[in-house]
């Protein structure tokens, strides 16, 4: 095939950067990201009153500090993210409220620290709302609901229906308003969060669910939440959301309600992918070409162990390559799977839902040429091991035309800092 056939697949930049001058600068392989993407994306959604991003998309403090710098709120699904968030400069109380702590438990860790910091809750179960009444009576409190249906970009992302671990189910809400009661506590915020990567029709039926819930609570209410789940598109056949469509779905949703209770509501959303996902590169370098029978492998340095997205869920990135060599002749594209150094059978980034490897037509390449895997930025490098005794990847980020690093490569030493050989003899 010709080079024009391969043109899009043939990447030279990142945001402008030379990739021969980044790949200089650090060891492959290493994330980086566009900060100015991230700060489009919180853009699009300046409609709704509260952008609360879901920090478990990609929790680096430098990612965390953009959205806050730029409007942005966050959520919190652990005692580690309450503690990013404040490192980050989030503080534990404002309106909105700067952090939430979601989830569907308190491990004890979480439950000291939300009740030591003063941090709103948004419970996914009766049982939390039990352990934080006892503890901390009279509280506000945010209700997660499974509204009985979910939807997703793979069943593993699917965070509603009864399959799902997440949320109250939503015939249970009149129960969970008893234990409410009994505690004193006031429930002030309604979520609903249904999968991710999902699309407008299955997003546009929580609008629905949500007001049969929020009829239940009543005029306690100050906040309702839509939860995330908007798409990127991955592949040419995916779309983005029609951000203005969902948007008037949920304000009409809004002022129903208000006219119902008398008073405004604030409406948040909650997206984690959206913002950081197409802003993130997995930069790597092709150690092996080899030939098995009839197929072609490219194996680079990076693995599982630095993006887990494919072999978690059969998740496809747009791959592109940076030829080191000038090339005055045409560029072929040749059918390859691309694998990683992992001593691991499902360390392969070309694979199905299920494990199934396929191929991906990329431009020819040689040893030492770089494969940059784009739209890695979320779920990428928070999702990061140790597997084979790996080095967590640095992180980049591209500001201003510069590029600063924003997690050093994680050395040996750091590696092991915490394990202990017992002296033996």
């Amino acid at each position: 095939m010709s080079t024009d056939s391969s043109n899009n697949l043939l990447r030279s930049h990142i945001a402008e950067l030379p990739l021969a001058e980044l790949a200089a600068r650090e060891k492959t392989p290493f994330y980086i990201y566009d900060e100015q993407k991230i700060i489009e994306r919180i853009r699009d959604l300046k409609a709704f009153d509260v952008v609360r991003y879901a920090q478990k998309a990609c929790s680096n403090l430098a990612i965390l500090n953009i959205c806050r710098q730029h409007g942005a709120v966050v959520d919190a699904v652990s005692a580690g993210e309450i503690l990013r968030a404040e490192a980050a400069g989030f503080s534990s109380a404002g309106d909105p409220t700067p952090i939430v702590y979601t989830a569907d438990i308190f491990d004890r860790s979480s439950l000291e620290l939300v009740l030591e910091r003063g941090i709103h809750t948004n419970c996914g179960s009766p049982d939390m709302l039990i352990q934080l009444g006892e503890r901390a009576p009279g509280q506000d409190v945010t209700l997660r609901i499974n509204p009985g249906f979910g939807h997703g970009h793979s069943q593993k992302t699917n965070t509603g229906g009864s399959q799902s671990k997440h949320g109250i189910w939503h015939s249970e809400l009149g129960d969970c308003l008893q234990i409410v009661k009994k505690y004193d506590l006031t429930v002030t915020g309604l979520h609903m969060h249904i999968g991710s990567g999902t699309d407008l029709e299955h997003l546009a039926q929580v609008v629905t669910a949500m007001e049969q819930a929020a009829g239940v609570v009543g005029a306690s209410l100050k906040t309702i939440s839509a939860g995330g789940g908007l798409p990127i598109p991955y592949e040419a056949k995916e779309s983005y959301v029609d951000l203005e469509a969902y948007f008037q779905l949920w304000d009409a949703s809004r002022k129903r309600l208000e006219s119902c209770f008398g008073h405004p509501l604030g409406l948040e959303i909650e997206p984690g992918r959206y913002l950081v996902a197409e802003a993130g590169f997995l930069v790597a370098e092709i150690r092996a070409i080899k030939k098995m029978d009839a197929n072609w492998f490219y194996l680079i340095d990076a693995g599982f162990n630095d993006l887990a997205r494919p072999i978690l869920y059969g998740s496809y990135h747009p791959m592109s390559i940076y030829h080191r060599k000038a090339r005055s002749e045409s560029v072929a594209l040749r059918e390859v799977i691309v694998g990683g150094p992992l001593c691991e059978s499902g360390d392969i980034f070309t694979q199905q839902e299920g494990g199934f490897v396929c191929t991906r037509a990329l431009p020819e390449a040689e040893v030492g040429d770089l494969l940059v895997i784009e739209c890695a930025g979320a779920y990428g490098s928070v999702m990061g091991s140790n597997y084979n005794s790996k080095p967590l990847a640095a992180e980049l980020l591209i500001r201003d035309g510069q590029v600063v690093t924003i997690r050093d490569r994680q050395t040996f030493a750091q590696m092991t800092a915490g394990e202990h050989s017992p002296i033996s003899g």
